[in-house]
């Protein structure tokens, strides 16, 4: 059957971040290795040029002995930190990389749905889902136990969110320090992204100075975090100025929202979507995702009614507060369900209308006839009538 068959396609849509946590984390790896060449190849270079220019002249053999063994001790330690960085981390990433490639390419190799190695994927993207839920929610000792259990410790970003949980606990304590830290390490990636979080982290660095009335300090700071960004943010800069003349006890509002304790909050959402941005990770946890998805198929106008369907997950009343804020189900053709088994009415289950109008499926009234001595009730008007009354109702 053409609905058994598995929509691939639809299914990447949700798994973007899983293969993209791990591309960052490697880029990460590549633009430290990149970082030491740079620097040491550099030295070796300078050097190189420098003992150049010295054989011209009457240079000493032992100085030049010297130089080429420093050289060769550079490029040694180079060689030495690149090993340690791609053991460290490069290897291990690229494993999980492999992994989740593997993970997502199995997909492609199901025939439908209904096989059992479609069954236990799916069942291990549940998991993924839960344990991302985990996460989300500041669980990580349950969200490590769960991944631990079901052996997905590579399909899982446990260490992501372990950092970003280090990072917001730091601005709860107000502190910047880590903060300021992951953006040096992202530094490129936020420009591309046209973030502000640095500025942000930097200013409030600059505020909590002026509240504690280190002027001096302030003015310093100033001068070398601030600046830098004054063609950008000259106003913002401007107005942080002037709190070193404004005490933290001011009933003037701009500087009171500079001064008040909710910067911090903002700062910790600012940082949180930066790094779901650079993450490609969405802002709702992915089984949050998935169920609106699924209700958003289902709700319907009836669901909301005082008598649900016993068989519809939407008109379950824990779950029908889940569904207030999804859209109606829009289908391009329409689906008649019955509202007695919740079954689909077609040809082979044709509609069969009472005489008020209300519309029931042809096998769930034969089924209530068989038990009634062929009577049938309309549960909604209590209407009862003999089944051979019923009219067979066409949908054109």
């Amino acid at each position: 059957m053409s609905t058994s068959k598995v929509n691939v396609e639809g299914m990447m849509l949700f798994e973007q971040p899983f293969a993209r946590v791990p591309h960052e984390n490697y880029r990460k790896v590549f633009r430290a290795s990149q970082r030491n060449i740079e620097r040491e190849l550099g030295g070796v270079l300078s050097a190189s040029a420098d003992l150049q220019k010295r054989s011209k002249g009457e240079g000493k053999l032992e100085e030049a002995v010297q130089a080429v063994d420093g050289m060769i001790s550079r490029v040694e330690n180079l060689k030495r930190k690149l090993s340690d960085i791609q053991e460290t981390n490069g290897r291990p990433t690229l494993d999980v990389i492999q992994e989740r490639l593997q993970h997502l390419a199995a997909l492609e190799t199901l025939p439908n749905t209904n096989c059992s190695e479609f069954s236990r994927w799916a069942d291990t993207r549940l998991d993924r889902w839960l344990v991302d839920w985990t996460l989300r929610a500041g669980r990580e000792r349950t969200a490590r136990k769960l991944a631990q259990e079901r052996g997905i410790e590579t399909l899982v970003d446990i260490d992501l969110f372990m950092d970003i949980h280090r990072i917001e606990t730091a601005l709860r304590r107000h502190s910047c320090t880590e903060a300021i830290a992951w953006c040096s390490e992202n530094k490129t990636a936020l420009r591309k992204m046209k973030s502000t979080l640095e500025f942000e982290l930097r200013l409030q660095e600059y505020i909590e100075l002026a509240r504690s009335r280190k002027t001096q300090e302030a003015i310093i700071y100033s001068r070398k975090h601030l600046v830098a960004w004054q063609e950008s943010h000259l106003s913002q800069i401007m107005q942080a100025s002037a709190l070193l003349a404004v005490l933290p006890s001011t009933n003037c509002g701009q500087y009171k929202r500079l001064y008040d304790e909710s910067r911090w909050t903002s700062l910790i959402q600012s940082f949180r979507l930066a790094v779901y941005t650079l993450n490609n990770l969405s802002t709702e946890p992915l089984l949050n995702l998935a169920l609106y998805a699924g209700l958003a198929a289902l709700k319907l106008p009836a669901c909301y009614e005082t008598n649900g369907n016993a068989d519809c997950p939407t008109c379950d009343p824990n779950i029908r507060v889940l569904a207030k804020e999804v859209p109606y189900s829009h289908h391009a053709n329409s689906t008649i369900v019955c509202r007695l088994s919740g079954k689909i009415m077609d040809e082979d289950n044709m509609p069969m209308a009472f005489p008020n109008g209300y519309v029931y499926s042809r096998e769930a009234l034969e089924e209530m006839a068989a038990k009634n001595d062929g009577k049938v009730t309309c549960p909604r008007s209590n209407q009862t009538c003999d089944i051979e009354v019923l009219k067979k109702v066409f949908v054109s």
